[in-house]
């Protein structure tokens, strides 16, 4: 293992850096899925919105890390404030860790104090694996054109540690403020390395 990470690191290349399914600037991959509210919910039902993409695992010690320092929340908050539309997607498979019923998501969701849009159940993997969700959480922000302007991680700080919310970079919420204001976002920014638990496929 040291041997294969000298080798990434000796090409320039992080051993933790994924290949992207949808490149960034290209059209975000339209899809269909039930939400806790009992309806289904397209990506073009938002075409003229400014869309988040939350991968979301309740039990995953980086997503405890966000909601118990309230950080998911107040930025859930903040955004749809501003029109924003924020969907948290489940792609937890049945059986396997952070899989929910609508009726635990709606009970989480008061438990936490959470405020996405809608919760969406991916319970077969599709979607996350159409935009290569890798970990919970991995952020995403489609333009109002419904392109996909970043892809990556919450902020620079790959701890599970919530006093490390403060201190970190960012680069999710940097990058949703710069699409708001109709500002390109910066390459090196605008794709990167998500960090968290993999998701439960």
């Amino acid at each position: 293992m040291k041997q294969l990470i000298t080798l990434f690191l000796a090409i320039g290349l992080s051993p933790l850096t994924f290949a992207v399914a949808i490149p960034t600037g290209k059209a975000a991959a339209e899809f269909s899925l039930k939400g806790h509210d009992g309806k289904t919910h397209k990506l073009s039902d938002y075409k003229g919105k400014t869309v988040v993409l939350e991968w979301y695992n309740k039990d995953c010690p980086f997503v405890v890390k966000h909601y118990g320092a309230n950080n998911m929340q107040a930025l859930q908050k903040k955004y749809t404030q501003k029109d924003v539309v924020w969907l948290s997607v489940i792609s937890s498979a049945p059986g396997k860790q952070g899989h929910l019923s609508a009726e635990e998501t709606k009970a989480q969701l008061k438990s936490v104090n959470a405020a996405p849009s809608v919760v969406l159940f991916d319970p077969d993997g599709k979607v996350g694996k159409s935009y290569d969700a890798k970990t919970t959480p991995h952020m995403y922000i489609i333009s109002k054109d419904g392109t996909l302007v970043y892809q990556g991680a919450i902020d620079d700080t790959p701890s599970a540690k919530p006093a490390t919310v403060k201190t970190a970079k960012p680069l999710f919420a940097n990058a949703l403020d710069m699409t708001l204001k109709g500002e390109s976002i910066p390459k090196e920014i605008a794709t990167n390395d998500p960090y968290g638990c993999s998701v439960k496929y």
